[in-house]
């Protein structure tokens, strides 16, 4: 890394000391996007890089509420809203014990780029809280929803911050923080949140968008090599909306989804994941993949294991979370063949594992760009409400794919012109992070 740069990288770590996630974020980024920085003068004169990674606002709060034993539970609750520069903050909101300001903090700085490679014109947010719904009744959700939503709400609004859904919150959390922001606002602001009930201003495909757009960028990227996902095995980690949904595209289209997890085991079906069994599990059930493996034949269920050592395989779609694939799993997936890894979830690859990946030709795509699908069809969401209508499902779907057509050009031209022909990651990172500091010196120093 260059010396005025590690410099810049040095103050933040002396800013945030204790926040790991974050500081792996924005080093990946720096040194990606370091040929533009330093051709660029203006870049330089105007302190970007250290503007870009000091958010515009931090925000902690308290939740306190009641479980159904009447016993008051206090939780911590995040948003931090990193970058206005493109438009309205923009990114979910994570419900997970693992939640800390550095977890909130990486996905808020990441939000920033992916959100400038979809050209849908918003800024970069994320929000969240240590509170678990798993094993919690839906009254014990919708109390600390409620809870969540009582400080929440003076810090967001369809023009300024519009909070999705992320792991742990999905249409049953949106539908409570939703309701409580209708109460304490007295006025129905349908684009407030997104993710929200069909019924009640929500977008057809906003379920299925970010596995679906994943599919579409593995689609692009198999096309790079005169290839296409008829008959190829994937190996793919997680269970939630993300995996379910690259795994129903990715069958519809001949390919063959081997394995699925969560954070107490992986399963491998060597007949394919049975779709129906899965959803019916998951999101009805709201259970475990054991639960999955139990009443499936031909599945093995593999008790505290990771899916990446369990067949030969040509792609792996990490769906699950941060860091969840180290350089023993890169090494585990090279000795099975696989060829191509793109990530469905935020950061799932660590910076060692991502380097033995480009050196033994894996082709890579990064989640800034790959898993962008999801906030991409937030903010269709957010352009119908505003409009007062609701698209089919086709109409949807077709926009999608044509956004994340144009991430991936967007990546391999930009890639090509910083002289790193290829390299996914470089072109997501350098194209992303281009949009915004050019508006940055647009809109002066603010």
């Amino acid at each position: 890394m260059d010396s005025r740069l590690e410099a810049i990288y040095n103050e933040s770590l002396k800013r945030n000391p204790t926040q790991p996630e974050f500081q792996q974020a924005v080093r990946e980024v720096i040194e990606s996007v370091q040929p533009l920085l330093l051709g660029n003068k203006d870049y330089a004169d105007a302190a970007i890089l250290a503007r870009v990674i000091e958010p515009e606002r931090q925000i902690m709060f308290r939740v306190a509420w009641q479980d159904d034993r009447n016993t008051v539970r206090v939780n911590r609750g995040y948003r931090v809203q990193f970058s206005s520069v493109l438009g309205p903050y923009k990114g979910g909101l994570r419900f997970h014990p693992s939640v800390t300001l550095s977890v909130i903090k990486f996905l808020g700085f990441e939000q920033i780029f992916k959100n400038a490679l979809t050209e849908q014109g918003i800024g970069g947010g994320k929000g969240g809280s240590d509170f678990d719904p798993h094993g919690k009744s839906d009254n014990e959700v919708m109390r600390f929803c409620q809870a969540f939503m009582n400080e929440l709400s003076r810090h967001i609004g369809a023009d300024i911050d519009v909070p999705a859904g992320d792991i742990g919150v999905g249409g049953r959390e949106i539908g409570y923080l939703f309701g409580q922001y209708k109460r304490l606002a007295n006025r129905n602001e349908a684009g407030v949140l997104t993710g929200k009930g069909l019924g009640w201003g929500g977008s057809r495909g906003r379920n299925e968008a970010t596995g679906y757009g994943l599919i579409k960028f593995v689609d692009e990227m198999l096309a790079q090599k005169g290839q296409d996902l008829d008959g190829k095995k994937l190996l793919i980690s997680g269970s939630g909306n993300v995996a379910i949904y690259t795994i129903e595209r990715a069958q519809a289209q001949g390919a063959i989804a081997l394995t699925i997890s969560d954070s107490d085991g992986a399963v491998y079906d060597p007949a394919g994941i049975d779709l129906d069994l899965l959803k019916q599990v998951k999101e009805v059930e709201r259970g475990r993949v054991k639960d999955y493996a139990d009443r499936r034949k031909s599945a093995q269920y593999l008790v505290g294991e990771k899916v990446w050592d369990a067949a030969d395989a040509d792609i792996a779609l990490p769906c699950a979370t941060q860091n969840e694939v180290n350089e023993d799993d890169v090494r585990a997936l090279l000795k099975h063949n696989v060829t191509l890894l793109a990530e469905g979830a935020n950061m799932p690859s660590t910076p060692g594992a991502i380097e033995l990946m480009l050196e033994n030709g894996v082709a890579y795509g990064p989640a800034k760009a790959a898993n962008a699908g999801g906030v991409a069809t937030s903010a269709l969401e957010m352009q119908q409400n505003a409009a007062l209508q609701q698209w089919g499902k086709e109409k949807v779907l077709e926009k999608l794919d044509a956004i994340m057509t144009t991430i991936h050009t967007n990546c391999v031209e930009t890639a090509a012109e910083f002289g790193a022909e290829g390299n996914l990651m470089v072109g997501a990172n350098i194209a992303g992070f281009k949009k915004v500091a050019d508006a940055m010196l647009e809109q002066g120093v603010i």
